[in-house]
């Protein structure tokens, strides 16, 4: 007797663990994460599709442009960096599955520019060719449609569209796609940067055909414009950019996600990379870390996983799941519009909402209350993920 209890004990156990599992949702992670950073964001960022409970991590696939693993970068429009070299973010992703015990696969995809909108890119490298078929095999491993979240170029989607469009279109549920300036009639504001490079924003001009390709197809497509009128660095109602002060709440995260982040941002040359987040006293050089701190990518993970910024009391706000929000509880609005789109080839276009489209934009009725409660709730949910061995 006692050893059915304890059969049935398990099986309830196990069933409840699979059911869990089944209800996470499926997301790949495409991003120009390099190392060491180029953008901080993309460092800080990634943290969130291993620790969010909601996130079922399928894949890490690096975006990355070769002009930018130069000592000093020569990509034909955009900044000259001169921080270089670095190189694809292998490090960072190797550190977040030692830290959450995980086996997330990742790979590098092409480094260079699309050179038409229909390019398959066939003549790859072997090495390039391994993000592509990476995004290939969990599409086509998995049982639920994939939430494909991207941070950089569209390069890698744009090119698996044009090599097998059933699969893409069949198996990926939501492009979320993190790129673009929202604007009216193509208008050009202040930022006379943004103004010189195509599409007026980092992630379109880092393949322009990537980006016009996407947003030409029938796919089903999020987009989230990094810069409104006035660039990337201003708030817009139609752009997710957001800033942060400081990064003070680092010092109360989880002590190997204080490491991992200290070993991005002081750009350190280790040979023990993983060793050096099992430190015991880690001696934070916090003064040496990017500040203020410029964030983006906060929509989209607020919107696959499905999350409210919501007012708790005056000045205090937290990023709830919708299913968990209470009737009469005071959320600061977004919401997803469906609209058309003109596109030039260069990059820019313009919108108009509609009922009913392919393409949703993403829109905020109020930036300031936004970047306030979004400069609350975020630095609370990262002191709360915790590391489970």
């Amino acid at each position: 007797m006692r050893l059915f209890y304890f059969l049935l004990i398990v099986i309830i156990t196990v069933s409840h663990s699979l059911k869990a599992d089944n209800e996470k949702i499926p997301v790949i992670v495409i991003t120009d994460l390099y190392h060491p950073f180029q953008d901080p964001g993309d460092n800080l960022d990634l943290i969130n599709g291993f620790a969010l409970p909601e996130v079922d991590l399928k894949a890490v696939i690096l975006d990355i442009t070769d002009a930018f693993r130069k000592k000093i970068a020569d990509h034909p429009t955009l900044w000259r960096d001169p921080r270089g070299p670095r190189e694809a973010g292998i490090i960072p992703v190797e550190q977040l599955n030692y830290i959450f015990n995980r086996q997330v696969p990742y790979a590098v995809g092409p480094m260079s520019m699309m050179e038409s909108e229909t390019d398959k890119m066939l003549s790859l490298s072997s090495f390039e060719e391994k993000g592509i078929n990476l995004l290939f095999n969990v599409l086509r491993e998995s049982e639920k449609p994939v939430e494909v979240l991207s941070f950089g170029s569209a390069r890698v989607l744009a090119v698996a569209y044009n090599r097998n469009p059933v699969l893409v279109k069949e198996k990926i549920k939501k492009i979320h796609l993190s790129a673009g300036t929202a604007t009216e009639d193509y208008k050009m504001g202040s930022d006379q940067g943004a103004n010189m490079i195509p599409g007026g924003e980092w992630n379109v001009a880092l393949d322009v055909f990537a980006f016009t390709r996407l947003l030409r197809s029938d796919l089903p497509i999020d987009l989230y414009p990094c810069a409104g009128i006035d660039g990337g660095f201003i708030k817009d109602m139609n752009n997710t950019y957001w800033r942060l002060p400081d990064v003070s709440f680092i010092k109360d995260m989880h002590p190997k996600l204080q490491r991992y982040i200290d070993y991005a941002f002081t750009t350190e040359l280790r040979y023990d990379f993983l060793k050096t987040l099992d430190e015991e006293s880690p001696n934070l050089k916090f003064d040496e870390y990017p500040q203020p701190f410029h964030f983006w990518e906060t929509a989209i993970w607020m919107n696959v996983t499905q999350r409210e910024l919501v007012l708790k009391e005056e000045g205090k706000f937290e990023l709830k799941p919708k299913k968990d929000t209470k009737a009469g509880e005071k959320n600061v609005h977004y919401e997803m519009r469906p609209c058309k789109l003109e596109i030039r080839e260069d990059g820019r276009f313009k919108f108009f909402y509609t009922d009913k489209s392919n393409i949703r934009i993403y829109y905020r009725e109020d930036p300031e209350l936004n970047e306030k409660g979004l400069q609350y709730a975020v630095p609370e949910l990262f002191r709360s993920y915790s590391i489970k061995n």
